[in-house]
C-alpha cells in the first residue's frame, strides 16, 4: 500500500510541476506527451502492484514473483556497418563503329553470340577500293619496270640522273598509295577490340555505316566493377584493401566479402561523396552491368564491447534504461539501470556505460517488471 501511495504522490508532483512552469506551447506539448507516456507506465505498474498486493493478502508469495529469463553481460565483438547503394559496370565493354564510311555488305554475328578479341564482326563494301587497287597494281608494275631499266642505264652511266630519280620517285609513290588502299581495305572489316558477348546489333545489311555511329555493342561479363558513392563523413574509415560485404537486392541470398579496389581521389561537390570501387569475378555471368548493388562498409569495431539486444532499451524523462536483476538474498529483484547507449546494428546495441561485465540483465519478461519487483528466474529457451 505504501508503494501505491508513493506512485500517486509522484504523479501529483509531476502534475503540479507542469502547471507551475511557464513555457511556450511547443515545449508544453512535448512535455505533456512525455508525461502521458510516463502515466501509462505508472498505470501498468499500479495494476502489477495491485496484483502483487492481492497475492500477498492471499498468502501466496509465488504468485507475487514475475517470471523472467536472465542473461549475464560479457564482452563480445561488436561491428557497425554503413550501407551504400552501388551499381555494376563492365570492366571490358566496347561500342564498336567502323573506321571509314561504307555500305554494310555482311554482318557475321547476332545478339547473344560470344566473340573473341580481333574477330571480324561485319564487312563494308570494298568494290571501289578493290578496283582502285587493281588499277594501281598495273600502274605499279609498269613503274617498277621503268625504274629497273633506268637503274640499269644509270649503272652504265647512260642517261641523266633526273630520269633515274623520276622513275624511282614514281615507283615509290605508287607503292605508298597501294599501301594506303590496302589499309583502307582492312578498315572495311569491322573487328572487336575485346572478347565478350554481343549485346546489341544496331544496323543491318545495306545500311550506311559511319565512324562514330555505334554498329555493335560488346560486353564482357567475366569481370565487373561495383561502384558506390559514399558520404565524405566516412572517408577516414575506407581505404584500399579494406574488406567490405557485397550484396544485390535482386539476389537476396548473395553475399560476398571483397576488398576495396579503388578509393576516389576527389569529393563530388554536388553531393559531398567520394567513389568506392570493388572488382568482382563473374565467371557464371549471373551479375549484369547496371544492376543495383549494396556495399556494407565497416566503420566501427570493438572486440571488447558490452552488447545487449536493442529491444531491451527503454526511455523515460531521465534517459535510456534497461531492467537488470540484483540478488536481494535469497531472492532476485528487478532494478532500473540507466545506461549510455552507443551504436546499434542488426538488433544489437553497444552499451558505453551503466553496465559492467557479470551484470545480469532481464532478457525475457522485461515488459512485465517494475523497479523492485521480486523475480522468478526461468531457464532460457536456448538452454532447454
Amino acid at each position: 500500500m505504501k508503494r501505491l501511495t508513493l506512485l500517486f504522490s509522484a504523479m501529483a508532483v509531476i502534475f503540479f510541476a507542469a502547471c507551475s512552469t511557464e513555457k511556450g506551447p511547443d515545449a508544453i506539448r512535448k512535455e505533456l506527451d512525455a508525461y502521458h507516456k510516463q502515466s501509462k507506465e505508472i498505470e501498468i505498474k499500479i495494476k502489477e502492484l495491485e496484483k502483487e498486493l492481492a497475492a500477498m493478502d492471499n498468502g501466496d508469495e509465488d504468485q507475487n514473483k514475475v517470471p523472467v529469463v536472465l542473461e549475464e553481460v560479457a564482452p563480445a565483438v561488436f561491428e557497425h556497418f554503413v550501407e551504400a547503394t552501388a551499381s555494376v559496370v563492365a570492366v571490358s565493354e566496347a561500342l564498336i563503329s567502323p573506321e571509314i564510311n561504307g555500305q554494310i555488305t555482311a554482318i557475321y554475328v547476332k545478339e547473344g553470340d560470344r566473340v573473341r578479341r580481333g574477330q571480324t564482326l561485319a564487312q563494308l563494301n570494298t568494290q571501289v577500293t578493290m578496283k582502285s587497287i587493281e588499277e594501281l597494281k598495273t600502274s605499279l608494275k609498269l613503274a617498277t619496270d621503268l625504274y629497273q631499266r633506268q637503274q640499269r642505264l644509270w649503272d652504265q652511266k647512260i642517261g641523266s640522273e633526273m630520269q633515274f630519280l623520276e622513275a624511282k620517285n614514281n615507283k615509290e609513290n605508287l607503292e605508298n598509295r597501294l599501301a594506303t588502299l590496302n589499309a583502307q581495305l582492312d578498315m572495311a572489316k569491322v573487328t572487336t577490340p575485346v572478347s565478350g558477348i554481343v549485346e546489341r546489333v544496331n544496323q543491318k545489311n545495306g545500311e550506311l555505316a559511319m565512324p562514330g555511329m555505334t554498329m555493335i555493342h560488346i560486353v564482357n561479363l567475366d569481370e565487373l566493377y561495383v561502384k558506390a558513392n559514399v558520404s565524405e563523413a566516412f572517408l577516414p574509415y575506407v581505404k584500399k584493401g579494406d574488406e567490405i560485404m557485397l550484396g544485390f537486392p535482386s539476389y537476396p541470398e548473395f553475399s560476398k566479402k571483397l576488398q576495396v579496389d579503388r578509393v576516389g581521389s576527389a569529393i563530388n561537390p554536388g553531393n559531398r561523396t567520394f567513389e568506392v570501387q570493388v572488382k568482382l569475378k563473374n565467371e557464371d555471368g549471373t551479375i549484369k552491368p547496371n544492376m543495383m548493388a549494396t556495399l556494407l562498409i565497416n566503420d566501427y569495431r570493438n572486440s571488447e564491447a558490452l552488447v545487449i539486444p536493442s529491444r531491451l532499451l527503454k526511455e523515460d524523462l531521465k534517459g535510456k534504461y534497461i531492467y537488470a536483476a540484483f540478488q536481494n538474498s535469497p531472492e532476485y529483484v528487478a532494478r532500473k539501470v540507466y545506461v549510455q547507449a552507443g551504436k546499434s546494428y542488426l538488433g544489437k546495441t553497444e552499451i558505453l556505460s551503466g553496465l559492467k561485465t557479470g551484470d545480469k540483465i532481464i532478457l525475457d519478461g522485461f515488459n512485465r517488471v517494475s523497479d523492485g519487483v521480486t523475480l522468478s528466474i526461468e531457464p532460457s529457451k536456448s538452454a532447454k
